[in-house]
């Protein structure tokens, strides 16, 4: 397990805890006590932390090596079901964008989402889950196709944001994103979103337009990275903190907002300390949206997702 730096105390105790237990089978010393001791330390000590998280130690918690990404989520949910589909059709495939067909629970949902690296050599390969261009064109053809076989559409997002390099644009970033964004408004299936990491600016939002849109606990959504609002703003990364408190990036500022619909909880610690929970959850919510959608109207489920977003952003004095 790696350990964030808020998190060095409950380090600390956790490696109290195991030399406690190993001194107790390597010696006739009776430990019990000691170790319910250590033991419930730990457990007020993750309260206390987890439940008093800032702004900036949720983003850091989004971005935890140990995290669980989109591939994990798909693996998990849909077991061997899960059949990838590769390629725009005019360029190339884009390893940053994944998506496929899979069943959860039985029924059947086009699976479109970002996919990061583990390691050096992944994190190359899928460009850091930066998606290009054709990223983008891929998950529009997968979800018209979806549109086409009647088969709800499920997006897991999790990006630093689009890929910015100069080909990129070249290629037409800019235009795939918006293009995405207009066309998963009118889609005739159900659409249900959830950010799982980071959802950073047009990459998220070119495949975040959902009639149900979840935020896992320790996520954030926002139109710009807390360093690179620090950069604009300050010329510097030194001012990170604040400026992820003042972009109101979490999700329950996001929900308070009303700019997603719920917020899925996570396991004391973050969705890495135990998966196996994390996607029973996610599951319970994806099944839930499902159900409260399928036997909506095409005129009426798109009525409902542009009455949806078209509330977003309005101010009354």
């Amino acid at each position: 397990m790696e350990y964030l730096d808020f998190e060095l105390p409950i380090k600390e105790l956790e490696d109290q805890l195991t030399k406690c237990i190993v001194i107790g089978k390597e010696s006739d010393v009776d430990v019990t006590n000691t170790c319910s001791q250590i033991n419930k330390k730990l457990i007020e000590t993750k309260k206390t932390i987890y439940k008093n998280l800032t702004a900036w130690q949720r983003v850091q918690l989004s971005r935890h090596p140990s995290r669980p990404y989109t591939l994990d989520h798909v693996r998990a949910l849909c077991g061997d079901t899960f059949l990838e589909l590769h390629g725009d059709r005019g360029f190339k495939d884009d390893k940053a964008m994944i998506g496929g067909l899979g069943k959860i629970d039985g029924q059947s949902f086009m699976i479109v989402g970002q996919q990061k690296g583990y390691n050096t050599k992944t994190r190359q390969y899928r460009n850091f889950g930066m998606a290009n261009p054709e990223g983008y064109r891929k998950a529009l053809r997968l979800m018209k196709m979806a549109e086409k076989f009647g088969i709800p559409v499920l997006t897991l997002i999790d990006t630093p944001g689009a890929y910015p390099g100069l080909e990129a644009e070249e290629r037409g970033q800019g235009e795939a994103i918006a293009r995405n964004i207009f066309e998963m408004v009118r889609l005739k299936v159900p659409i249900i979103t959830i950010i799982v990491g980071e959802g950073a600016s047009g990459g998220a939002l070119g495949i975040g337009v959902g009639d149900r849109v979840y935020m896992l606990e320790n996520t954030w959504y926002s139109v710009i990275s807390p360093e690179s609002c620090s950069s604009i703003l300050w010329k510097s990364w030194e001012y990170k903190e604040i400026a992820a408190e003042a972009l109101k990036l979490t999700s329950a500022d996001m929900k308070k907002q009303k700019l997603v619909d719920d917020i899925i909880p996570e396991p004391l610690g973050g969705a890495h300390y135990d998966r196996e929970t994390t996607f029973n959850t996610v599951e319970q919510y994806i099944m839930k949206a499902y159900n409260e959608l399928k036997d909506l109207s095409t005129k009426d489920l798109i009525a409902q997702r542009m009455d949806k977003y078209s509330k977003m952003g309005e101010y009354k004095e």
